[in-house]
């Protein structure tokens, strides 16, 4: 019966999407503004109506809500269009939601737990990283694709999110010598972003210059270039120093919050702006020093993290959870929507599977096992974070940026679109059954949907 409303749900969609140009034609007929306006609140009240349906339809079934609510807006393309002309307001609006993102994703892990596994994270976000983007690329180029495409493409999807892996890890428990394997699962995740981010800008660049991308000899004499290196850190120097200055802000917000305690004034609901502000403006002044604003973002979210311990922020942080899963990730997930068709998703069904079965069974275990070849992690970790590799949110975020600057890159979008398919729906589905497989748990719940 749950699929039942999928299917449902679907032909909703596609009886709306139908009728949306005639509608947005009728829109279009209004005074300038009136026409911007009402363009604007009709994609804005698709995102937060059926982001929230596909919540609903997802949950009992092996659909994770954040797959449905892509392939939702792949379904909905034509009533979504407005956001295809408007490519300024779709890329602010992503990135302002993923430097949100990005901060909460510093907060997910408790500092001291962080520190206690930094080592194999920074490998696993930096060198992993490293290993599949260099992996990636020439298989893309072995698929056929063209140079500028396949480097753009290994950098995006290099990127790591645990959309739906959280919820599933929340279900399982993890043998003592395996419990940190869950937060070096979402750890890696939170800077594993930020680093993508700087490599994306970094091919782009590469790619805007007119670089050679015909190899991978010509790729990494280019982007390990002295100028380039340098660049690149930039980016990190600036990032980090601009997320320390951002984390200042959080800790004077968090000394006034915790006199107003001692005082016993009441909670204040205006209070929140603050926490949605911080990520934003620490971005900001991370593009002002020329540093990477999304790992300014996540460097504040972690710093801060001792307002987890703060029971008078509990509130806050859990109002800004709640937010972000139901109106932040839907709508960054729906925004592939306006950029590619069903037709186009259609189009590469094949080479998108290939694509991401090359990423999870190729890139991904060479990734984890030479990363963390120099650490202390065990062999059981390891085969364990071989099978974890999503990707989501960010990926999604820098695939929207980068098709907005390369629109002439057609497969960009669509392929991205598939790897995030088949990483969220596969890759949950089985985490349970492997770590159960590996011997790694005490007990496992039968369910691990998201």
């Amino acid at each position: 019966m749950k699929y039942i409303h999928i299917g449902v749900l679907v032909a909703i969609a596609w009886a709306l999407n139908a009728v949306a140009p005639g509608l947005l034609a009728h829109f279009n007929g209004f005074d300038g503004v009136e026409a911007a306006l009402a363009a604007s609140l009709w994609c804005a009240g698709i995102f937060l109506v059926f982001g929230w349906a596909c919540s609903r339809a997802a949950e009992g079934t092996l659909f994770p809500s954040f797959t449905l609510q892509l392939l939702m807006g792949i379904v909905l393309h034509d009533a979504l269009a407005p956001l295809s002309t408007e490519l300024t307001l779709s890329v602010v609006v992503c990135t302002a939601l993923a430097a949100i993102i990005l901060k909460s994703g510093g907060d997910e892990i408790e500092r001291q737990d962080f520190l206690r596994i930094a080592f194999p994270t920074v490998m696993m976000a930096i060198g992993g990283y490293l290993v599949t983007f260099l992996v990636m690329f020439p298989l893309l180029l072995w698929l056929g694709l063209d140079g500028k495409t396949a480097a753009l493409l290994a950098a995006i999807i290099g990127s790591t999110d645990p959309a739906a892996l959280i919820p599933t890890l929340k279900q399982l428990v993890f043998k003592a010598p395996f419990k940190r394997v869950a937060n070096l699962s979402v750890a890696e995740s939170a800077l594993n972003d930020a680093v993508g981010a700087i490599f994306v800008g970094a091919v782009a660049a590469m790619v805007v210059s007119g670089a050679s991308l015909d190899n991978l000899t010509s790729l990494t004499t280019g982007l390990f270039s002295g100028d380039n290196l340098l660049h690149l850190g930039q980016q990190f120097l600036f990032g980090i120093a601009a997320g320390v200055l951002g984390w200042c802000g959080m800790y004077a917000f968090e000394r006034y919050k915790s006199r107003r305690h001692e005082a016993k004034t009441p909670e204040a609901p205006y209070d929140f702006a603050m926490v949605l502000a911080v990520p934003l403006l620490t971005f900001v002044l991370a593009q002002a020093m020329h540093g990477n604003g999304f790992l300014a973002a996540f460097v504040a979210g972690l710093l801060a993290n001792f307002n987890h311990g703060t029971h008078y922020f509990h509130g806050l942080l859990h109002h800004l959870e709640v937010k972000i899963e139901s109106v932040a990730k839907p709508t960054i997930f729906m925004m592939v929507g306006p950029f590619v068709a069903m037709s186009d998703l259609m189009d590469t069904a094949w080479l998108g599977l290939c694509v991401a079965l090359l990423f999870m069974g190729v890139a991904r275990p060479l990734a984890v096992l030479i990363s963390l070849a120099p650490t202390s992690v065990s062999l059981k970790e390891k085969l364990f974070l071989c099978a974890v590799r999503e990707t989501g949110v960010i990926p999604v975020v820098l695939a929207v940026i980068t098709a907005a600057q390369f629109p002439d890159l057609s497969l960009l979008m669509p392929l991205t679109a598939w790897v995030v398919i088949w990483t969220l729906t596969l890759l949950p589905a089985i985490t349970a059954w492997w770590a159960q497989h590996l011997q790694m748990l005490e007990h496992a719940s039968t369910s691990t949907s998201d």
